[in-house]
């Protein structure tokens, strides 16, 4: 979670002259698209193959953990691999108490995503903070949709293969095909703690905590309440969108939001007039080749527009894939985007009206 974030906006009004520069093409974007249409067509192969579940989920961490260069996505990828193990074990052990009692359940949910939204703000490594509190919180938010303690852990485990093998099989092809990047003339220091210094002193890291677990939490609450579970992205959204600054909030979750549409687009085009045809996994692999295209083109530009990418892909991905077989549901679609945008209004709300964060303004460049 970038605290500059906010300075991805263009400066001026001319958004064709700024798109054409954001999307033209490199040879480093080059060989990154291509690695995460890779990486997303293997992970298809392999899960039908293997009946993995939660293909989506696995295809969507190619686009996740691929980074700009290969040290960085190799310690994406290992400290990925770790903090999800830990989080499974942490959410199976919650479990043991909480499972069929909501009362205890729906308020450790609330408390573990405080904690990993607040680590996310004062660990020197925020993202494995916030992976940590965002597994075991969604993992958390499915109880009642498990139908015995025995499927809801091998569910989990399942899980848990899913996202490994996607995340080890990404770390191996980055490191094989990706160019290696000249190093820095003057490496930054390493830290001295794994904490940064106003951690504890600076009362901002526990609002930004409190208001992203109320955000996430109402939203959860509103679609259980009306029984729409399918709308559950908007849980993720809340979660997903949040910095420092409200401005900053509010852009990346408009980048979410275009990046949603377009790929819900394609997986509704794919679904109404390709799928009826495909009758082999190759035409289905040719369709998720050519929307990874898209999205990965978008994932690897710049922080401008790079997460517009990811949530192409998030949307496709989440769209077709339902089970062993491309599904041809149109809800899924609906649901998707409704939940998004639920996600974006009420984390827009909080965050403008509750101990709102300001940026500061820019200079011109």
């Amino acid at each position: 979670m970038s605290a500059t974030f906010v300075e991805a906006r263009p400066l001026d009004s001319d958004w064709t002259g700024w798109l054409r520069h954001e999307l033209a093409p490199t040879r480093a974007r080059e060989i990154r698209t291509a690695i995460m249409i890779g990486g997303a067509v293997l992970c298809v192969i392999i899960s039908m193959t293997l009946q993995v579940p939660q293909l989506a989920t696995s295809a969507y961490m190619v686009f996740f953990a691929s980074k700009e260069n290969k040290l960085l996505t190799k310690i994406t990828g290992i400290g990925g691999i770790f903090v999800l193990t830990i989080g499974i074990g942490i959410t199976l052990l919650l479990y043991k108490f909480t499972y069929g009692h909501p009362e205890l359940r729906i308020p450790g949910m609330a408390i573990t995503l405080f904690l990993g939204m607040w680590l996310s703000r004062v660990l020197v490594v925020g993202p494995l903070g916030f992976l940590l509190g965002f597994v075991v919180a969604v993992s958390q938010s499915v109880g009642e949709e498990i139908p015995s303690p025995e499927y809801l852990v091998r569910q989990l485990l399942w899980l848990w293969v899913a996202l490994t093998y996607a995340i080890a099989l990404t770390v191996v092809l980055n490191s094989l095909f990706l160019p290696d990047t000249p190093k820095a003339a003057e490496p930054r220091p390493k830290p001295k703690s794994l904490l940064v210094p106003d951690a504890f002193t600076n009362p901002a890291h526990v609002h930004f905590a409190l208001k992203v677990t109320f955000a996430a939490m109402f939203c959860y609450i509103v679609y259980e309440a009306i029984d729409w579970s399918g709308i559950h992205t908007a849980f993720i959204t809340c979660t997903f969108i949040a910095l420092e600054s409200t401005e900053a909030t509010l852009y990346k979750g408009t980048l979410r939001f275009v990046g949603c549409v377009i790929g819900g687009a394609l997986a509704l085009f794919s679904i109404v007039f390709l799928m009826p045809h495909m009758e082999t996994i190759a035409s289905l692999v040719v369709v998720v080749a050519f929307a990874c295209a898209i999205a990965g083109w978008v994932a690897t530009g710049s922080e401008r527009i790079s997460y517009a990418g990811l949530q192409m892909a998030f949307a496709f991905f989440y769209s077709i894939f339902q089970g062993y077989a491309p599904d041809t549901d149109l809800d899924n679609v609906r649901n998707r985007v409704v939940g998004i945008l639920f996600g974006l209004v009420v984390t827009g709300l909080v965050f403008h009206y509750i101990w709102p964060e300001r940026s500061e303004p820019r200079s011109a460049q």
